[in-house]
């Protein structure tokens, strides 16, 4: 274990399994339909690509980066499109893949941002819930964990663009990020 971290919250193989069931679920869910990934990054990178590997029905992704943290270890609320779509998304299903759900802000302006774009059908899907942060209400359609509110890091997950290439969840020393 990394000496920055408290203790492993989430092992590779918890991830693993939980991902390939998520994969299957959606599969199921999207039988006889194509859908459009929309991978938020850079912190869904990783949880994305395991994803899309678990799911058997036709499969296309885009990406879009987006700022409300900055370099700090909480949100600041204010939501920055960095990096748009592509390409249209109207009558196109989409699932939004997010590394972690907290206040709900980020979330709930690229929902409102995408829904005006007038998609076939819009969900979304985190690898990591964190409830207890919960600002503005969210609906998440697909949750890999609920987790205390306790700053992680690792498989994607990151305090100031480090330890996103840990293969597990772990929670960070406090005093890594508050000095």
């Amino acid at each position: 274990m990394h000496p920055d971290l408290e203790k492993v919250l989430i092992t590779e193989q918890e991830l693993e399994e939980r991902i390939k069931e998520l994969g299957e679920q959606i599969s199921r869910d999207y039988a006889g339909k194509e859908i459009l990934v929309v991978g938020i990054l850079k912190g869904a990178m990783i949880f994305l690509a395991d994803l899309v590997r678990s799911i058997t029905v036709p499969t296309y992704f885009d990406f879009m980066a987006v700022s409300s943290y900055g370099a700090g270890a909480r949100s600041s609320g204010v939501v920055r499109i960095l990096k748009d779509l592509d390409r249209p998304i109207e009558g196109r299903h989409i699932i939004i893949v997010e590394d972690i759900v907290d206040t709900g802000l980020t979330l709930n302006y690229l929902v409102q941002n995408l829904q005006a774009r007038n998609p076939a059908s819009l969900k979304i899907c985190t690898l990591l819930d964190k409830p207890s942060r919960r600002e503005v209400e969210v609906t998440i359609d697909y949750n890999g964990f609920s987790i205390p509110d306790e700053f992680v890091v690792g498989y994607g997950l990151d305090y100031n663009e480090r330890y996103r290439n840990f293969p597990s969840i772990g929670v960070l020393k406090r005093e890594v990020y508050v000095k």
